[in-house]
C-alpha cells in the first residue's frame, strides 16, 4: 500500500483504509459487486467496533462513494448519497488543506462527547436522536434544557438543527452557481462550528489551539472579499479547509507554511470516484 493521506490529521485517513480493505475484498471475492455504500457501513462498524471510536459513516461515504457528494442519514442503515456536480476550478478557486500537525490520536472522548450531548438534549424529548426533535419546541424549552443537560449540549444542538438547513441550502446554492452564496454558507458554517459546536479545539487542553491559529492566520491572508476557510473534519486537531482564489494560492500557500512548516498547505482535487478496482 502507499498513500500520502495525512495520517491523524482529520482527513479520514482510518476512513480511506477501511473503504480500501472492503474494496479489496469486494474484487477479490465477490466480483466487485458489493455496493460501495455498504462497504462504507461494514468501514463504520468496523471503527466502532474494533478500534472503538464512535464516528458516524459521513467520511466512510466520502471515501467510498468519491464526488463531491450531500449525504441524508435520516435512516443509518440506508443513507441516501446525492451526487454534487461542482468544479471549483471554473469559479478560479482552489481547495487548500493545511496540515496544523496536531494529532487526533488522543481525543476520542472529545469526538464521543459530542453525540452523546446531542443525544441527551433529544432524550429530553423522549427522542433518540436530534432528527426527531422539533426545533421549534427545542427552542421554547432551551432554560430547561439547559438545567436538565448543560449550556454545551444546547449550544451543540442549536448548531445541529441551524446546520442541517444551512447544508442544503449551501448544496442549493452550488447546483445554481452561485458561488459567492456557497462561499458565504461555508463561512458561516465554520463559524457555527467554532462557537457552537465547540470543536476547534479539545476542552480537555484549551492551550493547545493550532486549528484556531490556522484560522485567524487564514484570514489575515485571505481578504474578506476573495477567500473563506474553516475547520475540516471533525475537528480539535489536525487540518482546516480553505477556498482560495487561484492568484492567491502561492501566497497562502507560503504564509501557511511559514507558520506550521514547509509543505503544511496542500492544494487537492476531489477525486470523482471512490473505491475502484484498476485493471
Amino acid at each position: 500500500m502507499t498513500s500520502d493521506v495525512l495520517v491523524g490529521a482529520g482527513l479520514s485517513s482510518s476512513a480511506s483504509f477501511e473503504v480500501l480493505i472492503g474494496t479489496i475484498l469486494s474484487g477479490l471475492y465477490n466480483e466487485a459487486a458489493i455496493d460501495m455504500v455498504e462497504i462504507a457501513k461494514a468501514s463504520q462498524y468496523a471503527e466502532n467496533v474494533y478500534f472503538g471510536k464512535p464516528c458516524g459513516l459521513m467520511d466512510q461515504c466520502a471515501c467510498a462513494v468519491g464526488g463531491l457528494i450531500t449525504i441524508d442519514f435520516q435512516d443509518p442503515s440506508k443513507p441516501v448519497v446525492k451526487a454534487v456536480d461542482a468544479d471549483f476550478s471554473k469559479y478560479g478557486y482552489s481547495l487548500c488543506i493545511t496540515d496544523t500537525k496536531g494529532s487526533h490520536a488522543d481525543l476520542t472522548h472529545e469526538y464521543a462527547a459530542i453525540p452523546e450531548e446531542m443525544k441527551a438534549v433529544a432524550r429530553y424529548f423522549g427522542k433518540d436522536v436530534l432528527r426527531e426533535v422539533d426545533p421549534e419546541e427545542f427552542n421554547k424549552h432551551i432554560p430547561e434544557v439547559r438545567e436538565a443537560v448543560s449550556d454545551r449540549a444546547v449550544l451543540r444542538a442549536i448548531h445541529f438543527f441551524n446546520e442541517n438547513e444551512r447544508v442544503a441550502k449551501i448544496v442549493n446554492l452550488l447546483e445554481e452557481g452561485d458561488f459567492d452564496g456557497f462561499l458565504n454558507g461555508i463561512e458561516a458554517s465554520g463559524n457555527s462550528s467554532f462557537k457552537y459546536l465547540q470543536n476547534v479545539y479539545p476542552s480537555s487542553d484549551p492551550t493547545a489551539q493550532g486549528i484556531s491559529v490556522a484560522l485567524a492566520l487564514s484570514e489575515n491572508l485571505l481578504d474578506e472579499t476573495s477567500g473563506v476557510s474553516r475547520v475540516h473534519g471533525g475537528g480539535f486537531a489536525g487540518t482546516i479547509q480553505a477556498f482560495v482564489p487561484n492568484d492567491q494560492v502561492e501566497n497562502y500557500r507560503q504564509g501557511m507554511d511559514a507558520v506550521f512548516g514547509d509543505g503544511s498547505c496542500h492544494v487537492l482535487k476531489i477525486r470523482a470516484v471512490g473505491g475502484k478496482q484498476l485493471l
